[in-house]
């Protein structure tokens, strides 16, 4: 596994990465972005289901959310993988970096299984729906401050 995180960390793109004055700070001003609107969308969807704003149509107002959370997270996938190149190995052993990817999995899959339930509808959820949809606010959440947490704990 140390062969091929150093070797992550030796690709051309991850060296011109690591030499360039402008390319670093570009890419982690993007990741922030994109975690921005990544939460800001899923606070507002999560919000909405449990019944805020309720003068907006909820379908509509939710496939619109949920268009921009997935672009957001295909952002933050992209500039994500470029942070974590140029100190791979460093990362991958920090505590703080894995909780945090497990968090982002438990979000997934907290989607996954909130997708099985969700009726639609511009009533406010109920039971399991409204379970899951505080498991998303707590999780999201979560991620950001694990983040956060990854640069102030290395």
């Amino acid at each position: 596994m140390d062969e091929f995180l150093a070797g992550i960390e030796q690709l051309a793109i991850v060296r011109g990465l690591k030499a360039s004055f402008i390319a670093y700070p570009i890419v982690n001003a993007l990741h922030i972005m994109s975690i921005g609107a990544l939460l800001t969308s899923v606070w507002l969807m999560d919000l909405r289901i449990l019944g805020a704003c309720r003068s907006l149509p909820q379908a509509a107002f939710i496939a619109l959310l949920r268009r921009t959370a997935l672009a957001a997270f295909a952002g933050a996938l992209i500039t994500g993988s470029l942070l974590f190149s140029i100190r791979a190995s460093e990362y991958a052993a920090m505590p703080i970096f894995l909780t945090k990817m497990t968090l982002i999995l438990l979000a997934g899959a907290n989607f996954l299984i909130f997708m099985r339930h969700a009726k639609g509808g511009d009533e406010p959820a109920g039971g399991t729906v409204t379970i899951l949809v505080l498991l998303s606010l707590v999780l999201w959440t979560s991620v950001l401050f694990a983040g956060r947490f990854i640069g102030f704990l290395n």
